[in-house]
């Protein structure tokens, strides 16, 4: 029976950075909409209230029954959950006579359990257009700073369930001491016993992959990535060879991208087959130059492979999905399902002929946790810390009309950019990197002879999540030998760019 905390999620922009602080305390937590009623259970052991854009003292602000919540479990409240909590039990909250954003410096006043180990001056950070004004009766302050009066606060009576307010993110980065804080909650207030780590998650998944499959047969397509990578790895220990893996050459792969993922899954003993349909991709994007349909063509047309390759195989009953808890996340957020998803995030799509149960193993995990989930499972270090890589592949990083010479111009190019970052130990630090062929020819001279060749665009970017990203600073003498090296041994590309935009408002994919 896992441990868990609850995080009621009022639509803040921090709330997954709660989660994964959370997490990283090896306790187990799930987002849910503020609007979801709580299923109380002995694993519960808490409740945070997340922040929020609105305002508590609009007339549609969310709001939910606190004093419920609190009269069974601890609750943490931060930023609107806190004002949400000072308001609720006969507090007052008005509007800040400035917005409060950025760097502050948490005084403490009182020691208490959850400010423990933290330093009487602490950095912390502000984003609210609200402050807390007077605190309710049976209330008192742990913390101020210099703009609010009230920084920290919780409930007075030690009969009850602890009740804390922070009008402070503690989840940021900036937060030097956020860490200490929720993690004196989880383990002070909360008494969790920090068992969720990644063995634990494997011993517990695969049992229950083995009650939900038992002796049936699961088909699953497989991409190379770390997601799907994983999830077909948990599913394989539970089903064996019942689970048939379909890895589809699209024709836009990396280099040798195709024979290298299938030596790899024969050596973790997966049972996988290899489709070389490179040709079935060309022949649908000739003439094909708008981003959205070439990403549609790539995406249905594996979509018809994929079905293709799963009619040959009788009596399938379940479908494997690399889904992730983002994804989960996303489509049961506080404002409901996003209105479009980029399709390049969305190309495995199932036909709606094929009537399968999902199997989801890691549909509880964020990326970071797939990951240390693979080591433990003993996937190679190198598949497991891959950059991503688009559905779509090279498809949307060719501008213009993709064809087969120019995916190989560009897998040659690519190839040298990223066995170049390896070399010089660049690879590791940097969240995404690729090569784009730009729909442009310039002049060149090489020898005694002038050129009319193509530009690559080289890009890299460092992030966290790909929510945002910013563009990697590499060295200019790196820079230079890979330019260098590309104009040098691909014929046909005799200019080298670096894209140095940053994510917004670029994005980290030019289609």
């Amino acid at each position: 029976m896992t441990e868990k905390i609850i995080i009621l999620d009022f639509g803040s922009q921090y709330t997954q950075l709660i989660a994964r602080v959370v997490r990283e305390a090896n306790v187990y937590c799930e987002i849910t909409p503020f609007h979801k009623e709580i299923i109380y259970s002995p694993e519960l052991k808490g409740v945070i209230l997340s922040g929020s854009p609105f305002s508590v003292n609009e007339p549609n602000a969310p709001t939910i029954d606190i004093e419920k919540i609190a009269a069974k479990l601890p609750v943490l409240g931060i930023c609107y959950g806190a004002q949400l909590t000072a308001k609720l039990m006969g507090g007052r909250v008005d509007k800040s006579e400035k917005r409060e954003y950025g760097r502050a410096k948490l005084e403490k006043v009182k020691e208490d359990v959850l400010l423990k180990d933290i330093a009487s001056f602490s950095q912390v950070w502000m984003s609210h257009s609200d402050t807390i004004k007077e605190l309710p009766n049976g209330f008192e302050i742990l913390g101020t700073t210099d703009s609010i009066p009230v920084a920290a606060f919780k409930r007075s009576n030690e009969n009850l369930f602890p009740l804390y307010g922070l009008q402070f993110h503690p989840e940021v980065y900036h937060s030097t001491e956020g860490k200490t804080i929720i993690n004196n909650f989880l383990l002070k207030i909360c008494s969790c016993s920090q068992d969720w780590t990644p063995a634990h998650f494997i011993s517990d998944t695969v049992a229950a992959l083995k009650k939900q499959i038992g002796n049936k047969r699961v088909i699953m397509a497989l991409s190379g990535g770390v997601d799907s990578t994983v999830a077909a790895t948990l599913i394989h220990q539970a089903c064996g060879d019942n689970l048939f893996g379909i890895f589809v050459d699209n024709g836009v792969l990396r280099k040798n991208e195709f024979e290298q993922v299938l030596e790899m899954y024969a050596q973790l003993g997966l049972n996988v087959k290899g489709v070389n349909a490179r040709e079935h991709f060309y022949s649908r994007l000739v003439g094909k130059t708008d981003p959205e349909e070439k990403r549609k063509i790539i995406g249905n047309g594996f979509i018809e492979i994929f079905d293709q390759e799963a009619h040959r195989i009788e009596n399938i009953d379940f479908l494997g999905q690399g889904t992730i808890y983002p994804d989960v996340i996303e489509s049961a957020s506080v404002h409901g399902p996003s209105a479009t998803i980029k399709s390049h995030h969305n190309v495995g799509g199932l036909p709606a002929t094929m009537k399968l149960s999902l199997v989801e193993p890691l549909r509880s995990l964020f990326k970071d946790e797939v990951r240390k989930v693979g080591l433990e499972l003993g996937i190679p270090h190198d598949m497991i810390y891959r950059h991503p890589f688009p559905g779509p592949g090279l498809g949307i990083r060719i501008l213009g009309e993709v064809t087969e010479e120019k995916v190989r111009l560009l897998q040659e190019a690519d190839a040298i950019y990223t066995n170049g970052l390896k070399k010089s130990n660049l690879y590791s630090s940097i969240w995404q990197a690729g090569t784009i062929l730009l729909p442009v020819k310039s002049v060149g001279v090489m020898g005694d002879e002038r050129t009319y060749e193509f530009t690559i665009a080289l890009r890299a970017v460092t992030s966290v999540d790909g929510m945002t990203a910013d563009w990697a600073h590499l060295p200019y003498d790196f820079l230079a030998d890979i330019s260098n090296e590309i104009i040098n041994n691909v014929r046909g590309i005799n200019r080298v760019v670096y894209d140095i935009s940053s994510k917004p408002p670029a994005t980290i994919e030019w289609e």
